[in-house]
């Protein structure tokens, strides 16, 4: 098995539920967005170029996505903790996804690769 999907197999329900359809969400946003382990998580790229992770938060045990670029954005629902670049998105496993909201963010995140604002390969 695949360290990629063994990591989502090892975890605890509703957990392992949510990281997977935040896998799929992620993974749909984009027809260039690929999924890789990486720094011993899943990552994901848009175009080879690192765009966001999944995680689970150490102190309130939740799924999140961090959002590589985070730093750049001003939405009152990203938490940034000690993190220089990085926000995050916490999801609450008990609660039905914010679809809306994980999609909105993603999408602004993408833009700034398809704006050129950060480089990608084509």
């Amino acid at each position: 098995m695949k360290e990629l999907d063994s990591f989502f197999s090892q975890q605890i329900e509703p957990i392992k539920e949510t990281l997977l359809a935040l896998k799929e969400i992620i993974l749909k946003q984009d027809k260039d967005v690929s999924s890789a382990w990486k720094y011993g998580m899943p990552f994901f790229y848009y175009k080879r170029k690192m765009f966001c992770y999944l995680w689970v938060h150490k102190k309130l045990k939740q799924p999140y996505i961090g959002l590589v670029e985070g730093y750049r954005f001003d939405e009152p629902f990203l938490l940034q903790e000690k993190r220089s670049r990085m926000k995050i998105l916490l999801i609450d496993p008990n609660l039905d996804l914010p679809l809306q909201t994980i999609e909105v963010i993603l999408q602004k995140v993408l833009d700034l690769y398809k704006n050129g604002e950060i480089k990608v390969k084509d």
